[in-house]
């Protein structure tokens, strides 16, 4: 099976209970479990993970160098529109990186309009609260496909 890991940032642990109007009522377990059943049905292997701590995460993904991860699906949380050590690790990994974000960041505040993650991702899915997630993963099983098959 092949491996995606999916990297959950700061605040996101929250989920549930913070402003249920911009990231929905689901919350972290439940969207990990969803991943979980979604990328069983793509015959893909989902590992999460989710830290309030940016050098944690920056340490999860240069695991993922070595774990023989295919695709990362990363929600940085505000870390997006600032974190260089996040991008950097990113753009250490020679796969695909997809960028998910549960509220649509265009129809907010300024700051959450910028994105450093946007130009080592191969992609952006936001605005589909939870679903954000699940498109991503599925953009990632396609991706792998045709990977295969080129």
């Amino acid at each position: 099976m092949k491996k995606v890991l999916v990297l959950h940032g700061v605040n996101l642990n929250m989920l549930g209970t913070r402003d249920q109007r911009q990231y929905g009522r689901a919350n972290l377990e439940e969207i990990d479990g969803e991943l979980q059943e979604l990328g069983a049905s793509l015959g893909l292997s989902v590992e999460t993970f989710q830290s309030n701590h940016e050098g944690k995460l920056v340490e999860k993904i240069h695991q993922g160098r070595a774990a023989d991860f295919r695709a990362v699906i990363i929600n940085a949380g505000a870390w997006t529109h600032y974190s260089y050590a996040i991008r950097d690790a990113l753009e250490l990994l020679d796969i695909p990186i997809v960028e998910v974000h549960l509220s649509n960041i265009y129809a907010r505040e300024d700051f959450r309009r910028h994105s450093v993650l946007a130009p080592v991702s191969r992609g952006q899915i936001c605005g589909f609260g939870k679903h954000s997630y699940m498109l991503a993963l599925r953009a990632v099983a396609e991706l792998l496909q045709t990977a295969e098959t080129a």
